[in-house]
């Protein structure tokens, strides 16, 4: 069956090359004489693997030596409590909402700590990056949390609040590898690898060395950072082949140039997108230009009834998953670094043909 273009928020199309590689290795990794999935995590076999997978992706994006990787479990929606529970001292920390997931986060790390929201979209419907003051910022809070990247609602930090000697957290789970960041700016990353990086079961976790100390032993052992760190993310059977498909990535992505080359093929994709939204009578974007995401676009057309019919007819074309989130309905598409170029002209034609049928 030829493959169609996948524009689901996660899990996510794959590169094609990444998919190729995995079907060739599948019965048997090398010469281990064993698929990745049958494989010992305490093998030489697999401790080469996630060694790989690290150094390239440190290498991707210039990870400072200061700072630890942790190939985790529990997706990024387990980092709402982790990080609260690790990185609290003062029990006070400050927050941006966002959108629902910057949201779940403030309602899941108040168990922990108290939060103060410093900015809020939410009485927009989360249609834009909120202006914050920063003067309002806590200067001994534990941490500063943002979701970069707001899937649902396809919106972005277009700068980054200079949180001083506070840890700036970051919620990095659809914009991850996307584009180049300064990794020394973040006390602490975190995203889910089902966007774009592997399959549903990895979490990343970027964290500045000294604040490892903060975690205490009466935390869980499967929820102690430094714990983790000390393991080398081994404490306990990791997800071995979603991070042999992570490391597949980070591989594919040094081929494609690197995150500056990235960047580039992904700003052109989205630009595409936006120019025929903005050039349209019949689909509007919601959001602020000056917040738009270059992973996520979402839009909608005149009508429930229409925005419903483009998602199957669309579906019918081989583009798949259109369906905007539930809970703001109309049409997202997600088009993360596996998604090509072709997909994107695929869908505007698509989008063209749709408006000049039910105009």
């Amino acid at each position: 069956m030829e493959r169609v273009f996948n524009f689901s928020a996660g899990p996510s199309t794959l590169p094609l090359p990444v998919l190729e590689k995995a079907q060739a290795d599948l019965v048997s990794y090398g010469t281990a004489g064993m698929s990745v999935m049958e494989m010992s995590h305490r093998s030489k076999a697999f401790e080469a693997i996630i060694e790989k997978a690290e150094a390239d992706l440190r290498s991707l994006m210039s990870i400072p030596d200061n700072y630890r990787v942790l190939f985790l479990q529990g997706g990024a929606s387990l980092q709402f409590a982790m990080a609260p529970m690790n990185l609290r001292v003062t029990g006070k920390a400050d927050a941006i909402n966002s959108g629902n997931f910057a949201n779940l986060f403030i309602k899941e790390a108040q168990k922990y700590v108290e939060i103060h929201e410093v900015a809020s979209s939410k009485d927009s419907s989360y249609d834009h990056i909120p202006a914050w003051d920063a003067t309002t910022f806590n200067p001994t809070a534990d941490f500063f949390h943002i979701t970069l990247n707001n899937t649902i609602y396809g919106t972005h930090f277009p700068t980054l609040p200079q949180t001083g000697d506070v840890p700036l957290i970051a919620d990095m789970s659809s914009c991850i590898l996307s584009r180049p960041y300064d990794v020394s700016q973040f006390g602490l990353i975190y995203a889910g690898a089902q966007k774009n990086i592997g399959p549903a079961g990895l979490t990343l976790v970027i964290i500045r060395e000294d604040l490892l100390e903060r975690s205490q032993d009466s935390l869980p052992a499967m929820l102690n950072y430094k714990l983790m760190n000390k393991n080398g993310s081994m404490y306990n059977t990791p997800p071995c082949f979603a991070i042999y498909m992570a490391g597949l990535t980070f591989q594919w992505l040094q081929d494609m140039g690197g995150l500056k080359a990235m960047e580039a093929i992904n700003v052109k994709k989205a630009q595409m997108l936006y120019d025929a939204l903005d050039a349209s009578s019949f689909f509007h974007n919601p959001v602020s230009p000056e917040s738009r995401s270059i992973m996520n676009v979402t839009f909608t057309s005149p009508t429930p009834e229409l925005d419903a019919l483009f998602v199957k007819e669309a579906a019918a074309e081989g583009l798949v998953n259109l369906k905007g989130h539930r809970s703001v309905g109309g049409m997202r598409a997600s088009i993360y670094n596996a998604m090509p170029v072709a997909g994107i002209e695929k869908l505007i034609a698509f989008m063209a043909d749709f408006e000049a049928r039910n105009q």
